[in-house]
């Protein structure tokens, strides 16, 4: 068993969501001990996925929602399977490194970080990360804001905290590396934009118990505070890094 939060919307979170930057996967295969193979956990639609296999030779990239994994785009270094973090497929000692993007705070922890060590080679490298809120300029945010806390504040999961601590509240039991500052950024129109916060899970509930969209309201003060008609602007996400080696036993 595991908490599903994105398959009822898997289509839309493959459109909307974010993707990581090229900086991240680079320093990523400049600590790993080898470029040979990654598992890349809890993949969802595949966007990490995707960005390792610029930079390995071979990524096995599972999640436990085969609706989310039937979103992913399909490459010729990628390989998908349904899989549960804490039970990995795959034999000891054979990944150069394991990651796991947005997604640690849903984990079982022990049980993960025993399968991650487990898999990794000798000096093999552990690397989690997750992104906060968005930035766009303080009259849209302040929006969002009020959107975030105070309407949907009690619709999030209690482990969004964990985000929005940057992963600092996690046990991280791993010889941890100095990791530089990342960020995503995107260029949307308001229509994109809104497609992107339709995906939060805490829309997505507070649609289903209460029966009202909440992002009509906000939708309305958006379009008077975006720009003109048809107009990009930039969205910018932090990044949060936590990598370490496998600790030998």
């Amino acid at each position: 068993m595991f908490k599903d939060h994105f398959s009822g919307h898997a289509p839309d979170y493959a459109r909307f969501r974010p993707d990581y930057p090229e900086a991240l996967y680079a320093f990523l295969a400049g600590q790993a001990p080898g470029r040979t193979r990654v598992w890349d956990c809890a993949t969802g639609n595949g966007q990490a996925a995707l960005g390792l296999a610029t930079r390995f030779e071979r990524v096995v990239a599972t999640d436990a929602a085969a609706a989310q994994v039937a979103q992913a785009p399909r490459h010729p270094r990628v390989a998908y399977a349904v899989a549960l973090a804490e039970a990995a497929p795959f034999a000891a000692g054979t990944m150069d490194l394991v990651t796991a993007a947005q997604s640690l705070h849903w984990f079982d922890l022990e049980r993960f970080y025993g399968e991650a060590s487990r898999v990794l080679r000798p000096h093999g490298v552990v690397a989690a990360w997750c992104y906060g809120l968005h930035r766009v300029a303080p009259e849209i945010d302040a929006l969002v804001d009020r959107l975030y806390e105070d309407v949907l504040g009690p619709c999030w999961p209690p482990e969004r905290r964990h985000i929005e601590a940057g992963y600092r509240t996690l046990a991280f039991p791993f010889q941890e590396i100095p990791a530089p500052s990342f960020s995503m950024e995107r260029s949307w129109r308001l229509e994109e934009y809104l497609g992107y916060l339709g995906t939060w899970s805490a829309v997505r509930r507070y649609r289903a118990t209460r029966g009202v969209d909440p992002l009509e309201a906000t939708a309305v003060e958006l379009t008077g505070r975006w720009g003109a008609a048809g107009e990009a602007r930039r969205v910018v996400w932090p990044v949060h890094l936590r990598v370490g080696r496998s600790v030998p036993r």
